[in-house]
Parts: structure tokens; C-alpha cells; sequence
């Protein structure tokens, strides 16, 4: 076709570079040529801010990052005590720098995943998911129901290309091309003009699964994490734990918690048996196993189970995990007449791997005094050259306590909280122990007369005592449910690849060939090779290849 000139009508004229920048000069400004005038976009309204804001909150980049920041928000949770699963931890690092302890709480990090700054990320990161999600999946549902693409006009740019003879007829090569497809699990379309195939939307639908596993994942620690619990307590040998409210040493609720969730059953410690180690009798002991022997009372009856380290006991509709051990020596208390005011067994805390523990022993009531007892416990003592006493080993080879003995008001009667591990000594009077020069040691059997005619104290035996912490969590189907189907979409995702194959006829007469064209939606170092075997597969099997029966 001729171009035209142009002095003919309806031809190209040669425009004024001054009269085609004109429009964009300011009414008052002079005339002059503003190409070089920097590209300015359109001013935003509201209505197109918020669908631009709501476009960057939906894409996959902010999704990624937003999944950064909620990696990186977790860290403090890891780092500093939380006051929903360590309290104690708290008050701990709340005395040890008060200082410190303010500035952390102002910006919520002992309350990490209930933190303002968490949750909104925390939501916006659910919004850009949903977001991304329901567009892509409608996308790709209007994809999986339609053809496979039409053949490309330009033969030439398809990085894959094969001319094939069509041995046995146009219709019979046809035909064993679209069988080699199907047996690749390529979606054929057979048409008078040849064949379309496409392969790989299993990797848009693994992606989708992928992200909708991801808010499944959040629901579920949104919507079900608040009906979780978790709760700690010491069971002495011979004592029974019962699953109530009031029998955990602590306890932390979930936000929706009810105290109707607590199944009942009871937890009785019949025994614990301790396993170490020693290569040689220099050698620290090493701990290579603990056992607690129990019997669980529920609806069922009676039984007998055994508790372990990393193997919990599955009781009710809630997990119980063996945490520690230590010692508890049974003490008794009487008055000058020798009747009994105080006899249990008292939980000393162990300090160290050879089990040396301290506890408190708390004498309320009986005596003409309140009595406080401040004491260490060493399962194998041994006197040091200092003349103090140490523990060589965590068994119970030598068994002895020690004590500090105090005199005054314990405070248990001011109708606050107290712990049963302290001793407010700060508060009371000094009767025996060290630098007292009334040594009180004591080994099982022992007993330590009370001066001013309080009474006595023996150390009549010694059992062992477990810590545990029973945990319901009401996440865990969900999330393993979660979890499991986004590791299949992601391992769905990067496993596929996405491939078009088109066949056409070409040629006539005697010789007609079929020609093979062949793309990949994305980066596909195979392409060649895969698409290589199924035109190889779609060829006629030669006699001498049949073999006999």
C-alpha cells in the first residue's frame, strides 16, 4: 500500500513543536516549549487513594513483607518474659532493673503477641491474604474452565520447535500426538486445524492452596487460641493432683476460657525414678532418663501410665508435660508437749545439677510463736575444707538439710498472696542456724530442739516430687491441618511447571509433517527435554521394537 503525501487530503501534516506544547503552559505563563517539563501523574481523590492503598495492601509483595514483619515482631516473645506463660519471669526481670523494665513495658514487649503494634500487623496481614486470594482464585477458576490459547500467529518465536512426518496418515499422527499428551496429563484440544495442550495449573492452584492454608492457619490462632490454657504444678510422691482450678500452683487462661473446660480426672505420682551417667568417679553425673509412674483417674476407671521428658501423657483433652524433679523432705514439727502442729513433705527447689535445693517451711499455727524455716537440702552431703556442706552427686547417697530458723508474724495473715518459696526474714527474728552459733543439720531421723521451749523439728524422710504443666491447646488440629496443606501447595507450586504445545499440519501431498511449537509460562530449564519425549512417545512403534509374547 502507497503512503500518501503530505499535500494530499487526509495526509500526515507536519505540526508546530511550539503550538503541540502550548496546551500544557499556564494561562498566564509566556509561551515556550515545556518538553522538558517534568511528567507529573493525576491527582488522587479519595475514592482512587483508597483503591491504590487497597491495590499495594492486596498484592504479593506486601503480603511477603507483612509475613517479614510478623517473623521479626515474634523475636521479642522469645527474648523477654511474657506475662502470659512466664509471670514469675516478669517480676523477676521487673526487680532486677526497674529502669529498664518501664521503658520494655511502654512499648508492650512483656505482652508481645497481644501488643497493639503485633495485632496490626497481625490483621493486616489476614486482610492482604484474603485480598490476594479471592481475586486469584476466581481468576483462576474462569482459567481451569476455559480451552487451552489459541496457537501464536509468529511460528517462529516459540523457543521450541520440531517438524514430525505423519507416518500412517494425517489423522493417525494426530491421534497418537494427542494420546502422548493425555498420558502427560496435558489438557488436549483437538480441532480440524491440529492440537492445543496446556500443562501446569497445578502450580497456580498449589500456590493458592499455599496462602489459603496460611489463613487457615491465622483463623485458627485468632478464633480458637482463645479457648487455650496452660497450667504448672508440683506433685509430691503419694500426693493426687485433680484437674480444678484451684489445684494449680499457676495458671493462664485463654481470653475465652471457661472453667467448664477443665475435664475431670485426677493424677496420683507414685513413683520417679531418676537415670545418670558417670564415666568415671571424677566425672559429673549426667541425667539420661526420668520416669514418673502415675495413675490417672477419669471417666474411664484407673490406670497406670508413665510420664517421660518429651513424651507426654495425653489425659482428658489436655497434654501433660514432665517439666522437673528435685526433692521433697518430709518435716515435722511439735510443740513442747510433742503433739504434731506440722508434718509434710516440703518441695526444695533444685539450684544446681547435683540437686542442692532450698525451700522454706512455714509454721503458722501450734506453736506459742509463728516459726519460719529457711533451708538447704543436699541429696549426697559433703563437708568442704570450709566447713560448709555440699552436694557431690544428685542421688540421695547422704541426705541432709540445713536450716535458718526465724521467729516473728509471716504475714500470711494480711489476706494478700504469698509465696510459699520465700520468707520475708527482712521482717522477723533470728533464733538458729548460721551465725547464730546454734547450727541446725539435720539427716533423716534427726530432730533439733527449739530454743525458748518452742518445741522441736525432725526430718523425718524424703520423697521425690515432679513439676508438670498440663496444656490444652485448642489450635492444634487446625494448624497441623493448616500446616500440612501449606507445605503441599508450596511443594505443588515449585514442583510445576507451567507448558503450552501447539500441533499443526503443514505440507501436503505424499509427505505431510506435523509441526510441534512449544512455550513455558515462566522459567523452565526443561522444556526442551520434556516436550522432546512426548513428540519421541508420539512417533509409531517400528515392528522390530514390538517384541514377542
Amino acid at each position: 500500500m502507497a503512503s500518501r503525501r503530505f499535500s494530499e487530503p487526509g495526509a500526515l501534516q507536519p505540526v508546530d513543536l511550539a503550538d503541540a506544547t502550548s496546551d500544557f503552559d499556564s494561562p498566564d505563563a509566556p509561551r515556550k516549549n515545556r518538553l522538558d517539563a517534568p511528567i507529573r501523574g493525576p491527582k488522587l481523590g479519595p475514592f482512587e487513594f483508597l483503591r491504590w492503598g487497597w491495590r499495594v495492601l492486596t498484592s504479593m509483595r506486601t503480603a511477603i513483607i507483612l509475613m517479614v514483619l510478623l517473623a521479626f515482631a515474634s523475636i521479642p516473645g522469645s527474648l523477654v518474659p511474657q506475662r502470659s506463660s512466664d509471670p514469675n519471669g516478669v517480676i523477676v526481670f521487673r526487680n532486677a532493673d526497674p529502669e529498664l523494665f518501664a521503658v520494655y513495658d511502654s512499648f508492650q514487649l512483656f505482652d508481645t503477641f497481644s501488643s497493639v503494634w503485633f495485632s496490626s500487623i497481625y490483621v493486616l496481614l489476614f486482610v492482604s491474604l484474603i485480598g490476594c486470594i479471592l481475586p486469584r482464585s476466581l481468576h483462576h477458576w474462569r482459567i481451569l474452565r476455559a480451552e487451552p490459547a489459541e496457537s501464536p500467529d509468529n511460528w517462529t518465536r516459540l523457543p521450541f520447535r520440531r517438524d514430525e512426518l505423519a507416518t500412517g496418515g494425517v489423522g493417525a499422527a494426530l491421534s497418537r500426538a494427542e494420546s502422548s499428551l493425555r498420558r502427560a496429563r496435558y489438557r488436549v484440544v483437538r480441532d480440524g486445524s491440529g492440537i492445543r495442550a496446556e500443562f501446569g495449573y497445578l502450580r497456580e492452584t498449589g500456590n493458592l492452596v499455599f496462602h489459603i492454608a496460611l489463613v487457615v492457619i491465622l483463623v485458627t490462632l485468632v478464633v480458637t487460641g482463645g479457648y487455650g490454657w496452660n497450667g504448672q504444678r508440683v506433685i509430691v510422691e503419694g500426693q493426687t493432683f485433680t484437674n480444678q482450678l484451684a489445684s494449680f500452683d499457676t495458671f493462664n487462661p485463654g481470653a475465652w476460657f471457661s472453667e467448664a473446660q477443665l475435664e475431670p480426672y485426677g493424677v496420683s505420682l507414685r513413683s520417679f525414678t531418676a537415670g545418670y551417667n558417670q564415666r568415671s568417679p571424677d566425672d559429673p553425673w549426667v541425667p539420661i532418663d526420668f520416669t514418673a509412674e502415675l495413675t490417672v483417674t477419669d471417666d474411664n476407671g484407673t490406670s497406670d501410665a508413665t510420664l517421660k521428658v518429651n513424651e507426654p501423657l495425653a489425659v482428658g483433652n489436655s497434654q501433660m508435660y514432665l517439666l522437673g524433679n528435685g526433692y521433697a523432705p518430709i518435716i515435722t514439727v511439735r510443740d513442747p508437749d510433742g503433739v504434731v502442729v506440722f508434718e509434710q513433705p516440703v518441695v526444695f527447689l533444685s539450684q544446681d545439677s547435683n540437686l542442692t535445693s532450698v525451700g522454706v517451711v512455714k509454721v503458722p499455727d501450734g506453736l506459742s510463736e509463728q516459726v519460719g524455716m529457711q533451708g538447704f537440702f543436699y541429696p549426697s552431703a559433703v563437708e568442704l575444707d570450709s566447713g560448709a556442706l555440699a552436694s557431690n552427686n544428685p542421688e540421695p547417697t547422704n541426705p541432709a538439710v540445713t536450716f535458718n530458723i526465724y521467729t516473728g508474724d509471716l504475714g500470711l495473715d494480711s489476706g494478700q498472696t504469698a509465696n510459699v518459696f520465700q520468707l520475708p526474714t527482712e521482717d522477723l527474728t533470728l533464733i538458729a542456724g548460721r551465725n547464730t552459733g546454734v547450727d541446725v543439720v539435720l539427716t533423716p531421723g534427726d530432730v533439733f530442739t527449739l530454743p525458748d521451749g518452742l518445741g522441736s523439728v525432725e526430718f523425718s524422710g524424703l520423697r521425690r516430687f515432679i513439676g508438670v504443666e498440663i496444656r490444652h491447646d485448642a489450635t492444634q488440629s487446625g494448624v497441623a491441618f493448616g500446616a500440612f496443606f501449606a507445605i503441599a501447595g508450596l511443594l505443588a507450586s515449585l514442583g510445576t511447571r507451567r507448558r503450552r504445545v501447539w500441533i499443526r499440519v503443514a505440507g501436503s501431498g505424499r509427505t505431510p509433517k506435523l509441526e510441534w511449537g512449544g512455550m513455558a509460562r515462566g522459567d523452565d530449564p526443561r522444556l526442551e527435554v520434556v516436550l522432546d519425549k512426548l513428540v519421541e512417545r508420539s512417533r509409531p512403534i517400528e515392528p522390530d521394537k514390538l517384541g514377542t509374547k
